[in-house]
């Protein structure tokens, strides 16, 4: 999944900074509850929760990465709150997905190395072993196995996001139906919409109007302004556009898949060997706590796995 977002910065200073997460969607969309905002900190003091080394997982990394001692990651660090973005230094990295990746550098005994990258370049800098793996809000799919492997660590959600005074709720393809709906080109959630716009041409009903801009904060904009009725795009970084911006409201959530569940995970070169240290020292922070502790403090909580899988099956192939 990828998507852009505006500047966290900005809307803090403008809105008041507050994070608001959706009911969890599965293979049915939901309408979504929103419970009380809570304060996020957005500056380079994170104070990150952290773990301790365990020698039985750490013996399972590569001797490349074993004897080089960091933990190269990349995410894309391109102002996606809470996913992944600036502090208010403009310079530091934060979020959930580096938290995550934090705690599983400490479990192996690894120094965490920072990468902030393009979308792109990500996925070419794990491929060809720049990156040891990349934490950026990445969906298993089976075109993806090809050339990576994963270990899983949240549940892939989208939201349906509306303006705060229009009473819609999205909880099947038919409540879409002639409505004029934002969506990113190339995503997952464009897939979702127009096979649910099929579906309901097919049973007589009105087409969707899809609307395309350059980027996030334009959709914002549009759905302010009244010229979408419904933006589309990763649940995380729509519950904290609610928060920050008051203006907005989640009235449905769904799978990133759809119809089928899918998965966020961390991202290796296929067949490196590092895949399985990575679920174990997943598994073993979801096990202590210390990985719901993470998502807490990112009001996630509502996006947590009960276990993580290596290589589980993934989005179908286009």
């Amino acid at each position: 999944m990828r998507t852009t977002f505006l500047r966290p910065v900005l809307l803090a200073t403008l809105l008041g900074l507050s994070l608001t997460a959706c009911d969890a969607g599965d293979a049915t969309p939901q309408a979504a509850s929103q419970p009380a905002a809570s304060g996020i900190n957005i500056t380079a003091q994170q104070n990150r929760i952290r773990a301790q080394k365990v020698d039985e997982i750490a013996n399972l990394l590569p001797e490349g990465i074993r004897a080089r001692g960091t933990f190269v990651v990349g995410t894309t660090g391109n102002g996606t709150p809470p996913l992944s973005f600036r502090a208010d230094d403009d310079k530091t990295i934060i979020g959930v997905e580096p938290d995550i990746a934090q705690l599983v550098a400490d479990v192996l005994g690894l120094k965490l190395d920072l990468q902030a990258t393009s979308w792109e370049n990500l996925f070419l800098s794990v491929e060809n072993g720049q990156y040891a793996a990349g934490f950026s809000n990445i969906t298993v799919t089976e075109e993806r196995k090809d050339k990576y492997d994963f270990a899983t660590y949240r549940q892939d959600t989208l939201a349906f996001e509306a303006r705060s005074d229009k009473d819609l709720s999205v909880r099947e393809p038919k409540d879409v139906a002639g409505l004029t709906v934002g969506v990113g080109s190339g995503t997952n959630q464009e897939q979702i919409l127009l096979r649910w716009d099929e579906q309901n041409k097919a049973a007589g009903l009105k087409p969707v109007k899809f609307q395309y801009y350059q980027n996030t904060s334009d959709y914002y904009l549009a759905l302010k302004s009244g010229r979408i009725d419904v933006y589309v795009g990763p649940n995380p970084t729509a519950a904290y556009h609610v928060a920050v911006d008051k203006q907005a409201k989640i009235v449905g959530t769904v799978s990133g898949g759809g119809q089928i569940p899918a998965d966020i995970a961390a991202m290796t070169k296929k067949g490196n060997g590092l895949a399985d240290a990575l679920q174990k020292a997943l598994q073993h922070e979801i096990a202590n706590g210390r990985y719901a502790e993470v998502l807490k403090r990112w009001n996630l909580t509502n996006e947590a796995v009960a276990a993580s899988e290596v290589n589980p099956k993934g989005l179908p192939r286009k």
